[in-house]
């Protein structure tokens, strides 16, 4: 990074939903302003850790967490309303598993390697909220690895192996003991935090501003 540059880290899940419309409305900031100073790196924070390996049926989840589907209505009306607003869509009735999100984030790290990592985590929350497609299945990882002009073959193979686990599992557990307790979480600069979804005026605000500071 040079001097003209600012980095901002995004603390993100791949199934937040707030995350999703998070980056929607930064998105839509960073295409207002297209010299924008940011260098942007997302980091692992799983909303739910415990989850077993192989995920769980969506309607247990909602059962265990919400109390039921009306519980879960009401939870997810103001993200239905605010994901509208940001020009989204979300298909909750395709939504038939909750994943552990841990090799999601495995492949959103290989994917930062290779300069991939914000297309990756869009590919993600396209494949989730859109596409209803299990992102806790290898087949589907890969799957979305090769339409980002990843070696498939190569990530199936990670995915496979322990590759990275620990090290993504250490990162999230850093993130906690920094007091972050939910997302999305923006880190300006290493030092200013910035939680929720924030709208894309604030963004250009901020954008802005930073301008302005590297200009002098």
């Amino acid at each position: 990074m040079t001097e003209k540059t600012v980095k901002l880290d995004i603390l993100s899940d791949p199934i937040c939903p707030w995350c999703y419309i998070g980056k929607a409305n930064l998105d839509r900031a960073l295409a207002a302003i297209p010299d924008h100073p940011f260098v942007i790196e997302f980091h692992p924070f799983q909303l739910n850790p415990d989850m077993p390996a192989g995920g769980m049926d969506r309607r247990a989840y909602l059962e265990a967490k919400f109390g039921g589907k009306e519980g879960a209505a009401r939870a997810y009306a103001p993200v239905v309303e605010h994901a509208r607003a940001a020009g989204l869509t979300i298909n909750f009735d395709r939504m038939q598993r909750t994943p552990n999100t841990l090799d999601a984030h495995r492949l959103i790290h290989w994917a930062g390697i290779e300069g991939r990592q914000y297309a990756a985590v869009s590919a993600l929350f396209t494949a989730y909220f859109v596409d209803g497609r299990d992102i806790g299945d290898h087949e589907v990882l890969s799957d979305l690895a090769d339409s980002l002009g990843m070696d498939a073959s190569v990530v199936m193979k990670l995915l496979a192996s322990d590759a990275d686990r620990e090290d993504i599992r250490r990162r999230d557990a850093h993130s906690r003991e920094m007091g972050v307790t939910s997302v999305p979480t923006f880190i300006v600069a290493g030092k200013h935090a910035v939680p929720g979804a924030q709208p894309p005026e604030m963004w250009q605000k901020v954008i802005e501003e930073l301008k302005d500071q590297l200009a002098t």
